[in-house]
């Protein structure tokens, strides 16, 4: 017998079926099946709620006893759903200038990245959102899931409930023979039954025990449809490219394997797809040279292997492992500029003069020989101690060593050189983000024993503004010789005003002031990011800038960089790692030799591609990272540290730890000195008898008070603000 307090349940369930339904008409006995009702008492109250909705103009009748849905009401949007990590849903849509809230119970099936229909709800008035429900997965973004398994005497279920999964899997008896309790697996989506909580699974493969590094991290793999490996027959075309110096290649190329070169790279590096060239005009006038691995000239259209670079789209870094877009013998061997070995290269070459002013420029096929492998650790230890002589501890080899004149003269140069330019940028309006990176220390086990930050010295931003130099004058080059022709750009579009807005009040709490004036935003967050510098809210006003920013995209449609205030910029520096940069030496190379024109079209689909697979890269990285954090924290339950407010949201703060950034949440119903509100407008909280508040940038002390790796969450006890 239905309660009565079930009934605005089942009336909603009613009301949601016939909408997903809404081109198929129902009798009350069909709608009775739906709703498992049996019983005599119960399908006449759901006679009786059928009536109700009818009077109420929700739904219509027919004859013979039919209802449907009033259709002609509200046309369905189409758009991409996203969760939160809260569980809420929002559709993303193009005509509509703010996204579509779906709350949880009428995400109906759907998940995160799916295209979906929705029903959109009728407004109250203007001011109020845009709310709606989904009526139909258009389609599935993704089939496959990762979760850990769990067997019970008659079945077995595959846990992914969390974070922006929202419900488990069912597995059959049969279906989990072959598999052990606690395995981390992969899970392929069958059906969802319409009657059913949750939906039939089917286990596709393990992936080993939950918790351990080597499973996780190929979970987050999996998580992302990123590949661990190449398949054989990869791996055997690339085995059969063989690099030979060739006389009759070397005449078509611009031979500087007599000038100084070298390479500067991370320690750990094992792919060296740039190098620098420096010569001597005369006392005021420099020869540079950015030299980049000529990736092409191996890698042909529509092979194989370009064919899987492409799919792949850029390289993934994750903590403990590189998953690369090229096989390693083209990656590490073939392709990349070693020391003392002929090396073929596309190159752009510029003429400069001691104000860092480009007097002359040329782009062309070349052969280098690197005189040099030197780390960044090397180079900086030059730069700072204004001496030749690399110390044992700075050595990559552990042997201290002195370079020659002509070396030392040219690090010096190159970065007096690189800063005039880094200054010319700014100036300019280019945003200086001085970002501190989380590096980890792991043992053999690929466990992290410590936390550490690297920060962008002297050495990293002298490779940078050449690269940058060289990516911004090919896109100038190509744009003003072949403007008829299509061409890839890296371009970065203007902050979002309203998050800008955001950092304004923020800053405002720490005693800092912005200008939100479009000429002005550059330079006042220049200002801001440089006030902030050594500050405790540094890192909190460094995210929160850099969540301001549009993400930066490939593209066939030139807007400019704004980010670092370029009118034009490509990515013509990594093709090792990066298959844009592939198409663009690919492009300057079609046009040199009077090739056919590449159609817009197809252009910008392989733009939209490898945009896309570049973002999943990044969220892979960055979980990989979480996950680090996470297991860095498993044997510090209790144990208290000092951290900074870094969100604040309606369930709770999120700190993050001073001393190793790992980022934890302190539910808002277990903070215990009072009862506290969250006050939306201002993102803080305040405590309802003593008025106290909590708010973004507080510097507060935490307790460890749970660690699940898992979930890659950590949760925090609330100790005191400081």
């Amino acid at each position: 017998m239905i309660k009565n307090k079930k009934i605005k349940k089942i009336e909603n369930s009613i009301i949601s079926y016939l909408r997903k339904n809404r081109n198929k008409q129902y009798n009350y006995k069909q709608i009775c099946f739906f709703l498992e009702i049996k019983d005599t008492e119960s399908k006449k109250i759901i006679i009786n709620i059928i009536n109700n909705l009818i009077k109420k103009k929700i739904i219509r009748s027919k004859n013979l006893g039919k209802v449907y849905f009033k259709k002609e009401e509200n046309k369905n949007i189409s758009g991409i759903l996203e969760i939160t990590s809260s569980g809420k849903g929002y559709v993303l849509n193009k005509e509509f200038e703010k996204d579509i809230f779906i709350s949880n119970k009428n995400l109906n099936k759907a998940f995160n990245g799916d295209k979906v229909e929705v029903y959109l709800y009728k407004r109250k008035d203007k001011k109020s959102k845009l709310e709606g429900e989904i009526v139909n997965v258009v389609n599935r973004k993704n089939n496959f899931f990762t979760g850990e398994l769990h067997i019970t005497k008659s079945s077995g279920f595959v846990k992914t409930k969390g974070g922006k999964m929202y419900t488990d899997f069912y597995i059959n008896k049969e279906q989990i023979r072959e598999f052990i309790n606690g395995d981390k697996v992969v899970v392929k989506l069958k059906d969802w039954p319409e009657r059913s909580e949750i939906p039939n699974g089917e286990i596709i493969k393990s992936l080993g025990k939950s918790g351990e590094t080597d499973t996780e991290i190929n979970a987050i793999l999996n998580e992302y449809n990123l590949p661990n490996n190449f398949s054989k027959k990869i791996e055997e075309e690339a085995n059969k490219i063989v690099f030979n110096v060739d006389d009759l290649e070397i005449k078509k190329r611009k031979d500087f394997r007599k000038i100084l070169t070298f390479t500067i790279d991370p320690i750990t590096a094992k792919d060296y797809d740039d190098a620098l060239s420096f010569n001597i005009i005369n006392k005021d006038i420099y020869e540079i040279g950015i030299h980049i691995a000529d990736v092409t000239h191996y890698i042909k259209k529509e092979s194989i292997i370009d064919k899987e670079a492409y799919e792949r789209g850029t390289s993934v870094y994750l903590v403990d492992r590189v998953i690369p877009m090229l096989p390693e013998i083209l990656s590490n061997g073939v392709c990349s500029l070693r020391e003392n070995e002929e090396k073929y290269t596309f190159s752009a070459v510029f003429k400069i003069n001691n104000k860092a002013e480009i007097l002359d420029e040329w782009y062309g096929k070349t052969i280098i020989k690197s005189n040099n492998r030197f780390s960044y650790e090397e180079v900086q230890s030059v730069l700072e101690t204004k001496s030749p002589v690399i110390k044992k501890e700075d050595s990559l080899n552990k042997i201290e060593y002195k370079l020659e004149e002509k070396t030392f003269f040219a690090l010096q140069k190159l970065n007096e050189i690189s800063k005039k330019l880094r200054k010319e940028r700014i100036k300019k309006g280019a945003i200086s983000f001085d970002r501190v990176e989380v590096k980890f220390l792991l043992n053999r086990y690929s466990l992290p024993k410590k936390v550490f930050f690297k920060k962008s010295k002297d050495a990293n931003k002298l490779i940078e503004e050449f690269m940058l130099l060289a990516n911004k004058k090919v896109a100038e080059y190509y744009n003003k010789k072949h403007s008829n022709k299509n061409f890839i750009y890296r371009v970065h579009d203007k902050p979002d005003i309203n998050k800008i807005n955001n950092l304004k009040e923020v800053a405002k709490n720490f005693g800092h002031n912005i200008s939100i004036k479009e000429k002005e935003v550059s330079s006042s967050i220049n200002n801001l990011l440089l006030s902030v510098k050594g500050k405790k809210e540094q890192n909190l006003i460094n995210t929160l800038t850099i969540r301001c920013m549009s993400k930066a995209e490939y593209t066939t449609n030139n807007i400019g960089h704004y980010g670092l205030a370029f009118k034009e910029y490509s990515h013509f520096t990594s093709p090792i790692r990066r298959y844009p940069d592939i198409m663009v030496h690919r492009l300057l190379n079609e046009i040199t030799n009077n090739n056919e024109i590449i159609k817009r079209n197809d252009l910008e689909e392989k733009c939209n591609h490898c945009s896309q697979q570049e973002i999943l890269a990044t969220k892979a990285e960055r979980d990989s990272i979480k996950f680090m954090q996470i297991k860095f924290m498993e044997d510090k339950l209790g144990e208290t540290f000092e951290g900074v407010v870094s969100g604040v949201t309606e369930r709770g703060l999120y700190v993050e730890l001073t001393e190793n950034k790992c980022e934890g949440m302190i539910r808002i119903k277990e903070i215990k000195d009072d009862y506290y509100l969250y006050n939306e407008k201002n993102h803080f909280l305040v405590g309802k008898r003593n008025g106290n508040k909590i708010q973004l940038g507080d510097i507060v002390e935490v307790n460890v008070k749970k660690v699940n790796i898992l979930k890659r969450h950590l949760d925090f006890e609330f100790v005191k603000t400081i």
